[in-house]
């Protein structure tokens, strides 16, 4: 896809960060938003010795105040070439929102845990852990919505916890 310029809501401690610093070209650069700084300091020094901290800029925030920011300045809006979210479940709806406003036309938005440790597809919730049921719905919220969402074009990836990638397309 030739990605340039990324974006990345939920760092955690910087595995998937790295991976696409990794894969970026030398001039690329990701904005990394999470509100764990101490996190994304553990996966620090292995991003250093990849030799890719150049490509992060860290915001130590919560996603919508650097989105909000990024849009009110006017600069960034459609200049997102990806976006990988991992982040707050219940909010994944509402950073859509604002992430359709930053990704160009023909980009990507990546929305990770979609299968929500395969509760999604139980369609009786009392079978469900308990500890799982409330992001479960968000999640189930999530895919419908994005089932329904005529900006994108969806494709649901089957891997790990479940990925769903969305392509923008106006």
């Amino acid at each position: 896809m030739n990605a340039k310029k990324t974006l990345e809501l939920g760092v955690f401690t910087g595995y998937s960060l790295l991976t696409t610093a990794l894969a970026l070209p030398a001039e690329g650069k990701i904005t990394a938003i999470d509100p764990d700084k101490e996190a994304y300091e553990v996966g620090l020094p292995f991003i250093q010795k990849a030799g890719v901290e150049h490509k992060i800029d860290f915001f130590h925030s919560d996603a919508f105040s650097v989105l909000n920011d990024l849009i009110t300045d006017g600069k960034e809006e459609g200049s997102f070439d990806f976006v990988f979210v991992d982040a707050d479940k219940d909010n994944y709806i509402n950073y859509h929102e604002l992430l359709l406003k930053l990704v160009k036309v023909g980009g990507i938005i990546a929305y990770d845990n979609t299968l929500w440790f395969g509760t999604v597809a139980e369609p009786d919730e009392e079978k469900v852990e308990k500890p799982l049921r409330p992001g479960r719905s968000h999640v189930i919220e999530l895919n419908k919505f994005l089932a329904g969402d005529s900006r994108v074009e969806l494709a649901f990836v089957s891997i790990g916890d479940g990925l769903s990638l969305c392509r923008r397309l106006y």
